[in-house]
């Protein structure tokens, strides 16, 4: 995919959510004014997008991952597919949690139909924890119902990141290269950062964002956002 293609996505993605990425913005900003955690869950190649909300650099220290060791295309590709599309897998996950009712929860699925994103959803919802689905709703239209309902179906706000069915983009004619939804769903996150940086900012209001490592100073920053969330967020502990 060119780059004039790549940066013509993304600007229709920017144009097409923007109402909805000032109402996610809202939100997370409510949520953690409130010392609330915001949960972020995927599956697969999804969970790319995940880790990109956790422990990043300029990114929310206060973000929970929820996530399945057999969910990684790293421990078996037939293991990780089988694992999005077991019933209960994501309950199984979702009860470990102890919410304080100011959660807000991102699932991050291109197709949003396998079970795992879309029982997390559902398991959210149930716990009056709104749900950022951050999916294609084309992608949907076109995948097999087999959770017998869909992420979208489900979202308190839908970020739709436009991709065609199959997640690829190039060439134009006949797309079979260049996946989409990666770099979409990085750019959808920013400008969720963007805007709740702008929010804080008119507030008065410091957000809890980690640092660079390798910055002066970055260290014994970083760790003062462990000690403040570790006891919530196990995997800073």
């Amino acid at each position: 995919m060119t780059s004039d293609l790549m940066l013509a996505h993304l600007t229709e993605v920017a144009t097409h959510n923007a109402d909805a990425l000032d109402d996610v913005a809202d939100l997370v900003l409510a949520c953690i004014r409130a010392d609330g955690l915001v949960l972020t869950g995927g599956a697969g190649h999804s969970l790319a997008a995940v880790a990109e909300t956790f422990f990043r650099a300029g990114g929310l220290a206060c973000v929970r991952p929820l996530f399945h060791e057999d969910l990684q295309v790293f421990a078996g590709v037939r293991r990780a597919l089988q694992a999005e599309r077991t019933p209960g897998l994501a309950r199984s996950v979702f009860r470990n949690l102890h919410l304080s009712g100011h959660e807000v929860l991102f699932v991050f699925s291109n197709s949003g139909v396998n079970h795992y994103p879309v029982e997390l959803a559902l398991c959210a919802l149930d716990a009056g924890c709104p749900v950022i689905a951050v999916t294609s709703l084309a992608a949907t239209a076109a995948a097999p119902r087999r959770a017998g309902t869909t992420l979208a179906a489900n979202a308190t706000i839908v970020l739709d990141t436009l991709t065609a069915p199959g997640d690829v983009g190039y060439p134009e004619s006949k797309a079979v290269t260049a996946p989409l939804s990666s770099v979409t769903v990085a750019y959808l996150w920013n400008q969720v950062l963007i805007r709740l940086n702008d929010r804080a900012a008119r507030e008065g209001m410091e957000l809890p964002l980690w640092r660079s490592s390798n910055v002066e100073g970055g260290d014994e920053a970083n760790e003062a956002l462990m000690q403040r969330y570790a006891d919530r967020i196990p995997t800073l502990a």
